[in-house]
C-alpha cells in the first residue's frame, strides 16, 4: 500500500487549525496557534509543559471552546463543540491517563455512548463481533471483548483506547505520550501500529516529551512554546535534535547531566544497607547500600521488579529481608519509622499517588511536615505559608505562587513540589521513580540539576527510570535489575546503554550465572 504520510508536500491536509486563541482567566494559554496534518502522517506536537499542548489537543477534542480561530477537516469549516461533536467528526484523543472504566468489559468500554442496540436494549453479540475485529485490525485479537479492563496491562488498556478511536471511524487519532507507561517491546508495538493506521490514511497527532521517539515515528513536527507556534512542519528526521530543544525553551540546552563530584562518593556515611529483600513473586534476594551524597540508579524493563524494591524499602510494600537506615533497622512494611528517620518516596504517578490536587501549591510542599507547624491540634497557617514561599524560590516553581492550586501546575512545577515536600522534612534518603515522566526537556535539566545539589549536600538518592541514560548520566553507581534481581553493579561512568540493554534483555550471563 501507498505510503501516504511520505507524499510531496502540496497535499492539501485533512486537518487545520488556524489562528488559534484560547484565554482563561489571567491567562492567554493559546495565542493564535496554527496547526495543519495530513492524511496517512504522524505529526508530532512539541513544546514544554505550559507551552499549551494540551490546551490545543482540548481544543481539537471539543473539551475547550476556541476564543478565536477556525478548524477544517478535509477543507470544510467544523465546529467541535463538545467531546461527542468531535468524535463524529472522525477526531478521538487518547490521553495520557486513559480514560477507561475498569470495571465494564472490553467490548462495553469501546461502545461506551454509542452502543450497538435495537429496541433500547444492547446487542451484547454484534458488539463482541465489532470489538474482536478492531482488535484484529490492531494486531491483538488475544484481548477478549468480555475481559474486565482494569484486569489489562498498560499496554492492553492503551490497545482498548485505539480500538474505541476505531471504532468512530477516526480520521485524526491525537496520542498524548502514548509511550510514558510502556515497556521497550511494548513501545516497539504501539510503533508498529501507528504505521499500520497511517498507510490506511489516518492521521496521528503524536505529543511526547522523548525526542528519540521524534525522530523515529515523526513525519513532521510542530513547536509551541508560550502558548504561540514557533515552527510548522519540520521534518522530524532532518531536524535536529539541538535545535528542537532550542525552539522549545528559547535557549541552548545542552544534553550533558551535572558533572559528577571530582572525588567520588564512595567516602560517604553509609545510610541504607538492604540485604536479601524480597517481594512475593516480584523481587528475589536483593542487596545494595546508598552512601550519604550517592545517586544509585535502579536500571531495569518496565515489570523488572524496579519500584517493588523502591516500595519495600520505603516500607510501602510487604517484604522480606532487612533495611537499615541511618544504621537502625526498619519495620518492612511500615512507612512510619522510614518517614520519621528522614526517608521520602517521589512515586511514579505524581498525581494519583502523591500531590492533593485542588489544595494549594503550599499544602502539598508541607504535608509531610505538618507536625512542623501544629500546636494543640491547631495549624500556624503563616510560618507554613513562610517555609513554602521559601522553597517555592528555592525550587525555581514557576509560577512563583504559594496559593496557586498544585492541579494548574505543568508536569515538572508538579514535580519540583513533591521534591520539595522532603526537603521541607529534612530528608537523609530521596528514593525517587520515574521522576522525569511527562517532564518536557527544559524542566528535565532543572531536575537533574536539582538531584544532583541534593546529593552534593549529602542527601543519598535511590533512582528508578526506564530511560536509561538517564540512569547513566545522573547516577554515580547503576545496578542493573531483571527478573526481581540484581544481576550487575557497576560505576555509571563505566556502563553504556547497549551494555545495559544487553543486560536486561538477557543477552549476557548474569553474575550468578559467572559463578
Amino acid at each position: 500500500m501507498k505510503d501516504i504520510s511520505r507524499e510531496s508536500a502540496d497535499i492539501s491536509p485533512l486537518l487545520v487549525m488556524k489562528g488559534i486563541v484560547k484565554q482563561f482567566p489571567g491567562v492567554r494559554a493559546l495565542d493564535g496557534v496554527d496547526l495543519d496534518v495530513r492524511a496517512g502522517e504522524v505529526h508530532c506536537l512539541l513544546g514544554q509543559n505550559g507551552a499549551g499542548k494540551s490546551t490545543l489537543i482540548k481544543v481539537l477534542a471539543g473539551a475547550h471552546q476556541p476564543d478565536e480561530g477556525e478548524v477544517l477537516l478535509g477543507g470544510e469549516l467544523v465546529r467541535l463543540s463538545d467531546p461527542t461533536a468531535a468524535m463524529r467528526q472522525g477526531v478521538a484523543t487518547i490521553y495520557q491517563e486513559l480514560d477507561l472504566v475498569d470495571g465494564l468489559s472490553v467490548a462495553e468500554n469501546i461502545f461506551l455512548g454509542h452502543e450497538h442496540a435495537r429496541f433500547g436494549f444492547t446487542r451484547r453479540g454484534d458488539a463482541h463481533t465489532a470489538t474482536r475485529a478492531l482488535l484484529s485490525r490492531l494486531g491483538h485479537g488475544e484481548i477478549r471483548p468480555g475481559m474486565e479492563v482494569g484486569r489489562l496491562s498498560p499496554a492492553g488498556k492503551q490497545l482498548v483506547s485505539m480500538a474505541r478511536a476505531l471504532s468512530h471511524e477516526a480520521r485524526v487519532i491525537v496520542m498524548d505520550e502514548p509511550s510514558a507507561a510502556l515497556a521497550h517491546d511494548e513501545v516497539a508495538n504501539l510503533f508498529r501500529i501507528i504505521r499500520e493506521l497511517t498507510e490506511q490514511g489516518v492521521a496521528v497527532v503524536y505529543i511526547s516529551h522523548r525526542l528519540e521517539e521524534i525522530r523515529e515515528i515523526g513525519d513532521r513536527v510542530t513547536v509551541l512554546k508560550d502558548g504561540r507556534t514557533v515552527a510548522v512542519g519540520l521534518p522530524a528526521r532532518d531536524t535536529p535534535a539541538r535545535t528542537i530543544v532550542s525552539l522549545m525553551t528559547g535557549r541552548d540546552v545542552e544534553y550533558v547531566f551535572p558533572p559528577r563530584p571530582a572525588g567520588g562518593t564512595a567516602d560517604g556515611e553509609e545510610i541504607l544497607r538492604v540485604s536479601g529483600l524480597s517481594v512475593p513473586g516480584r523481587v528475589r534476594d536483593v542487596s545494595f547500600t546508598v552512601r550519604a551524597g550517592e545517586i544509585v540508579g535502579l536500571a531495569g524493563l518496565v515489570g523488572s521488579g524496579r519500584t517493588e524494591i523502591l516500595e519495600a524499602v520505603y516500607g510501602a510494600r510487604k517484604a522480606t529481608g532487612k533495611v537499615e537506615f541511618l544504621g537502625r533497622p526498619l519495620r518492612l512494611g511500615s512507612t512510619h519509622r522510614s518517614v520519621r528517620l528522614g526517608m521520602g518516596l517521589v512515586p511514579e504517578e505524581r498525581k494519583a499517588q502523591a500531590l492533593l490536587l485542588d489544595q494549594s501549591v503550599a499544602r502539598n510542599l508541607t504535608l509531610a511536615s505538618l507536625r512542623r507547624f501544629s500546636r494543640f491540634g491547631w495549624t500556624d497557617a503563616g510560618r507554613e505559608r513562610a517555609e513554602a514561599v521559601k522553597m517555592v524560590a528555592a525550587l525555581g516553581v514557576r509560577p512563583a505562587d504559594p496559593d496557586r492550586p498544585v492541579r494548574v501546575l505543568s508536569g515538572g512545577n508538579q514535580q519540583k513540589a513533591v521534591l520539595g515536600r522532603w526537603l521541607v522534612e529534612g530528608c537523609r534518603l530521596l528514593l525517587l521513580d520515574e521522576p522525569t515522566r511527562g517532564v518536557d526537556v527544559g524542566a528535565r535539566a532543572e531536575l537533574y540539576a536539582l538531584v544532583r545539589r541534593l546529593a552534593d549536600d549529602g542527601v543519598g538518592v535511590l533512582l528508578v527510570s526506564s530511560e536509561v541514560p538517564e540512569v547513566l548520566g545522573l547516577a554515580d553507581r547503576a545496578l542493573v535489575v531483571r527478573d526481581g534481581r540484581i544481576v550487575h553493579e557497576a560505576p555509571a561512568a563505566d556502563l553504556d546503554e547497549h551494555r545495559v540493554l544487553d543486560l536486561v534483555m538477557d543477552s549476557l550471563p548474569t553474575i550468578e550465572e559467572h559463578e
